[in-house]
């Protein structure tokens, strides 16, 4: 299958594209070195800096690895799967349990590091929740998780750690859409629109007193509680 000369834009995107299809349809093997920057970019009719920032994009997705001094491998035939699609595929127990153990440790991080700020974002999310569990929006679950879920990324971005926070900005999605089910599969808003506001506010405060073990250990009740309806609907 031969190379061809590409067109003029986007090169990087399309040199990449066409090294890529080399790699996935075979024609370079795992294990193959790959012809040098000089020799691809005369193949493909583009620069050498086209070629090295397509390399670097295949890398990227796991297909080839540069080696010191003796140039460019394939390492596998198929493209690294992304973390986002990772957590999208994986079952929700398993994101869940791993949730706990962020979140507990944040909850005792956030109670030891909480600014003044961090304990007034708290309480407005604490409120926020409550507004949408019972206010003209009540019946809105998606509504209530987006609430619940701002309340709880409150608590971990007082943790003051930006990995932490990231981290659950990665979860978020996955958890909305599964929470989003549980809450309406299980009817769980049927007998108190606001479950668990005692346990949320009990954080809340925990973390305002600076009281750590004790934040951790109410969140802790709360996330495997509902770990526990996940494993039975599983």
């Amino acid at each position: 299958m031969p190379l061809g000369s590409l067109r003029p834009s986007p090169l990087v995107e399309q040199a990449t594209e066409h090294l890529r299809e080399q790699i996935t349809q075979g024609e370079w093997p795992v294990g193959t070195r790959l012809p040098g920057e000089n020799a691809l970019a005369k193949t493909l009719g583009v620069g050498r800096s086209t070629v090295r920032e397509a390399l670097r994009a295949l890398a990227g997705a796991g297909l080839v690895q540069a080696r010191q001094g003796s140039g460019v491998y394939v390492i596998a035939t198929e493209p690294a799967e992304d973390w986002p699609a990772r957590l999208r595929r994986a079952a929700i127990t398993d994101v869940y349990e791993v949730r706990v153990m962020v979140e507990t440790r944040a909850a005792r991080l956030a109670a030891e590091r909480r600014t003044e700020e961090d304990v007034a974002a708290l309480e407005a999310a604490l409120a926020a929740r409550h507004a949408a569990a019972t206010g003209s929006d009540a019946g809105n679950d998606a509504a209530f998780v987006d609430a619940d879920i701002a309340l709880h990324a409150a608590v971990v971005a007082a943790a003051g750690n930006p990995v932490l926070t990231d981290l659950f900005a990665e979860f978020a999605p996955v958890l909305r859409e599964r929470l989003i089910d549980l809450v309406e599969l299980l009817g769980l808003r049927e007998h108190d629109p606001d479950p668990e506001h005692a346990s949320h506010a009990a954080l809340v405060d925990a973390v305002r007193r600076g009281d750590g073990p004790a934040a951790e250990a109410v969140l802790q009740a709360e996330l495997e509680q509902t770990l526990a309806h996940l494993r039975a609907r599983a």
